[in-house]
């Protein structure tokens, strides 16, 4: 087997989340629908670094898909007179195509036969030992808001979202600072059976753009579910003045879910940049990362 690592963007917009369901529209089902196609194999299943919701983007997401040797080679040897109408991208290639070449005409068929709203940018062969999801070091969401009183520009309304009051920067740091750290994070995530709510909140703070737009950045060894968007909502509350700068940390003590905390909206969520360690630490890093975790 030979374990494809793919670097990948999408508008969240139009889609039902990442993950594949029935008569859903989905990033992981049109990425797997295409793969398919192009290596000519029955549903190949991708792992992702981080499943998103309906509704949220990604600019910095990374999965890896298994293909065997067998179809490597065979793609590889290809003759442009053996290919099926439509593939045009690889009909310059020469036989015996190399490892790279093959690559670089499979991104360009991708770049074909996927919508526009989901990219492709990179496909490369995986290190040994690496894991999308388990080998992955962090994670790094943006959340973008806008206070300005007249509303969103219209041509980022799909990326950022509108508060309608004004919203104080410094609060919102201060309250941001109490959250940092590794705690049971279930106050601000939608449990699961199974499931560990304790994470390492390694960043998190905002800034205020030249146009204005506020800028949360979030990172984190590894999410929960809506956790970033719940800490958001958490803090938004803060920084409109309708809570004091100690409620959020005081909501996370208790570990369990809050009424007080609305989740914000999905359409202003972005995941930026997910890291690995080097190569060699790869399998180490997946092996850690499967552990039930405790505090």
């Amino acid at each position: 087997m030979v374990r494809l690592r793919l670097d990948l963007g999408y508008d969240g917009t139009g889609f039902s989340g990442w993950a594949r369901q029935p008569e859903r529209r989905t990033v992981q089902g049109e990425i797997e629908q295409a793969l398919g196609k192009i290596l000519r194999i029955p549903a190949p299943e991708l792992t992702v670094a981080g499943r998103t919701d309906a509704g949220v983007h990604a600019r910095g997401q990374v999965a890896h898909v298994d293909v065997t040797l067998e179809i490597l080679s065979t793609l590889a040897r290809r003759r442009p007179a053996d290919l099926p109408p439509g593939d045009a991208s690889l009909g310059a290639a020469e036989p015996g195509l190399g490892v790279d070449e093959w690559l670089s005409a499979l991104l360009r068929r991708l770049g074909g036969v996927l919508p526009p709203d989901v990219r492709i940018y990179r496909v490369s062969v995986a290190p040994e030992g690496f894991d999308a999801r388990f080998s992955a070091l962090s994670r790094r969401y943006a959340y973008r808001v806008s206070d300005g009183p007249g509303g969103v520009d219209p041509l980022r309304r799909h990326e950022v979202i509108w508060h309608n009051r004004p919203l104080d920067l410094d609060a919102l740091n201060a309250a941001a600072v109490h959250l940092l750290g590794e705690h049971d994070f279930a106050a601000f995530c939608k449990k699961r059976e199974g499931a560990t709510t304790i994470r390492e909140l390694q960043r998190l703070d905002w800034v205020r753009e030249p146009s204005g737009i506020l800028v949360a950045t979030v990172v984190a060894d590894a999410f929960c579910h809506s956790m970033v968007r719940a800490l958001v909502g958490g803090l938004l509350a803060v920084g409109d003045g309708r809570r004091p700068v100690e409620w959020p940390g005081q909501v996370l003590s208790h570990a369990v879910r809050d009424s007080g905390v609305h989740v914000a909206p999905a359409h202003g969520l972005c995941l930026e940049e997910v890291t690995y360690p080097a190569p060699e630490h790869l399998a180490t890093r997946a092996h850690s990362t499967r552990r039930l975790r405790t505090l």
